[in-house]
């Protein structure tokens, strides 16, 4: 929703949506381009803009005119003569363009407002292409855009100079083909060298094309590949470095069980593996060896539905530190499967075992038990569990975010357990039908809630909401 700025006239939409947002028209022709944040804050939280500097924000005990914000001279000040009239002030730069205040000024907007802002006038420019005013921040360029069609109908690269002022260090590409890939490295300035994350999306990108992507671009340490059936495992087995700490692959149909082969024996400095791949079996995760048992310490599984509790045992053989898991769609994961993580995986900080369907309260009895460290449990979806396992939940002091979307059997009694859990500061309960009003209003006991999401809860009233909105009014409640 925009708000309304100088005179009535509305700013220009600005409309995140899990840290994505719209470049505005840009003089070197990326019109489309986007901008979307490098690491996801907590969960369905809104974005933030950056903290501001250490420059305090502008005084408004004395308002100023637009004359004055535009460096017109102030008029002088009515009241009696006293003494010789003051000589001329020293001569300083107008409010509007004096860099120091503006540099405290646009810590205080949003990345998609600091792009129109850009567009006001050279100065403004000057100051906002600072790399500090777009640090953590990933520019997603489609494949459409990477081009300006001449008055003759050829087409020419866009020019990338405006991306290498800021110092953007890593790019997402959507769309793309090798040829793309190619003109990107010869175009971008930084991209021998400065560029350290590539994400390719929906991409027709062969073997050859990442070969040639990896080996051109020297300082890639994380790469994600989403959507990218042109490749094979033997292209992985050609171009993957062992520089790459951080790898990302979903919905790619060629990845099975040898395209984990090749990650485990030429990325031994891997840090986080995360992978969406519906062939892969137990067998591969038997492929994982004391190298990266040393440095892998994330590692994300999603719907890799072949995937038993033997494969589990590999993993927590394999990668001993572990501090972050996720079995998320996981469906042949069991009660027994969740032992042995607990038993063996005492690092933890954050388990995801959401759309995991035979875990049962049992399973929470063995977390609850045994990971001391866990400060993040994702159960989205788990329909077996009950009030009871949220009973044995209840005695994790460091638990700090709890996540129970769409647990169909989760009701009043078992929202009392939780009121015992002071260290909570996230809690998500979208989706509980057996929740009622009056259930959900003792909530208000937990005074150091941050965040509580009730989507699409059936007892969560416009009356509740506004009793929230009294009695824990430093908590996002998210309707």
């Amino acid at each position: 929703m925009s708000s309304p700025g100088v005179d009535g006239d509305p700013k220009p939409p600005c409309l995140p949506r899990n840290g994505l947002v719209k470049l505005p028209g840009q003089p070197n022709g990326l019109g489309a381009a986007s901008i979307t944040k490098g690491t996801p804050a907590a969960k369905n939280r809104p974005c933030q803009p950056p903290p501001p500097s250490t420059l305090p924000p502008p005084s408004l005990a004395t308002p100023l005119s637009r004359a004055t914000l535009a460096g017109a001279p102030c008029p002088p000040a009515v009241g009696p003569a006293s003494g010789p009239a003051p000589g001329p002030p020293a001569e300083r730069p107008p409010l509007a363009t004096d860099e120091k205040i503006l540099n405290g000024l646009f810590w205080y907007f949003s990345a998609c407002e600091k792009c129109v802002l850009a567009q006001v006038c050279k100065a403004w420019r000057r100051v906002l292409y600072q790399p500090k005013f777009w640090a953590g921040l990933t520019p997603v360029l489609h494949a459409k855009e990477l081009y300006n069609v001449l008055p003759g109908g050829e087409k020419e690269f866009v020019n990338l100079q405006g991306f290498a002022a800021r110092g953007f260090e890593g790019f997402c590409l959507v769309g793309v083909s090798d040829l793309d890939i190619c003109e990107f490295i010869d175009n971008y300035a930084l991209s021998k060298k400065g560029v350290k994350a590539m994400s390719l999306k929906r991409s027709t990108i062969t073997d050859a094309g990442l070969e040639v992507m990896l080996e051109q671009m020297q300082g890639v340490v994380r790469l994600e590949l989403s959507g990218c059936n042109d490749f094979t495992e033997a292209g992985l087995w050609s171009s993957l470095s062992a520089r790459i700490t951080s790898l990302s692959v979903s919905d790619c149909i060629n990845v099975a069980d040898d395209a984990i082969a090749a990650i485990s024996q030429l990325l031994p400095n891997l840090a986080e593996l995360s992978l969406q791949a519906y062939h892969v079996t137990d067998t591969a995760l038997a492929y994982f060896t004391a190298r990266q048992g040393h440095s892998t310490h994330t590692l994300r599984l999603l719907s890799c539905w072949e995937i038993t509790n033997h494969g589990v045992v590999n993993v927590v053989h394999s990668l001993p530190n572990l501090t972050a898991l996720s079995l998320s769609g996981c469906s042949k994961v069991t009660d027994d499967g969740v032992e042995l993580v607990a038993e063996n995986l005492r690092k933890l900080r954050s388990l995801d075992l959401s759309w995991c369907p035979r875990i049962t309260d049992m399973a929470l009895e063995y977390v609850a038990c045994d990971l001391h460290r866990l400060e993040e449990l994702v159960l989205d979806r788990c329909v077996r569990i009950t009030d009871t396992g949220l009973s044995y939940l209840s005695t994790m002091s460091s638990l700090r975010s709890l996540y129970l979307r769409w647990c169909c059997q989760v009701q009043d009694f078992g929202l009392k357990h939780l009121l015992a859990m002071r260290s909570l500061r996230l809690l998500s309960l979208a989706g509980c039908p057996l929740l009622t009003t009056t259930g959900l209003s003792g909530l208000v006991q937990l005074q150091e809630l941050e965040e509580l999401e009730l989507t699409n809860c059936p007892g969560a009233t416009p009356e509740l909401f506004k009793y929230f909105s009294q009695h824990l009014p430093r908590c996002l409640v998210i309707e």
